[in-house]
């Protein structure tokens, strides 16, 4: 199965000049922590909850700061085309719960959650992601 098949496609954006405060209101109405920051639908970092509250408001930022000036740069991806079980792998070997999507041409075209995954696959691959991803150490970044 392919990630393209299990992914989230409907994804809502932030771009890097909009405001924390106007991000933490698209979070808070989608119940989610993450938003892929983009321009011209180009990745180009992840803005979550946690970078607002740390690299935000533990900074003196306000709630009119940008969102490039808090967002995570470097970002992990996979591709639409890729093999689910391999991108299940990935994210235990890199310790993240969710990755953005490219296609090809580098394009943002969803989000690959584990639950996600469980859906597709129904336990197929997922215990070992999840035991990858709990497991002390990593990143501790919020992908």
């Amino acid at each position: 199965m392919k990630v393209s098949d299990a992914m989230t496609s409907e994804v809502q954006l932030c771009t890097p000049g909009d405001t924390l405060k106007d991000a933490a209101q698209a979070m808070a109405a989608l119940a989610v922590g993450l938003l892929p920051v983009t321009d011209n639908d180009r990745l180009v970092g992840m803005l979550s909850d946690r970078d607002i509250a740390i690299r935000g408001i533990g900074m003196g930022r306000g709630p009119e700061a940008r969102v490039g000036d808090v967002m995570t740069a470097e970002v992990r991806y996979c591709y639409d085309d890729q093999n689910l079980d391999e991108v299940s792998a990935i994210m235990g070997d890199i310790q993240v719960r969710r990755l953005p999507v490219l296609n090809r041409d580098k394009r943002l075209v969803g989000i690959i959650a584990l639950g996600d995954i469980a859906l597709a696959q129904a336990g197929n691959g997922i215990g070992a992601a999840l035991s990858g991803i709990s497991r002390p150490g990593g990143q501790h970044a919020q992908f």
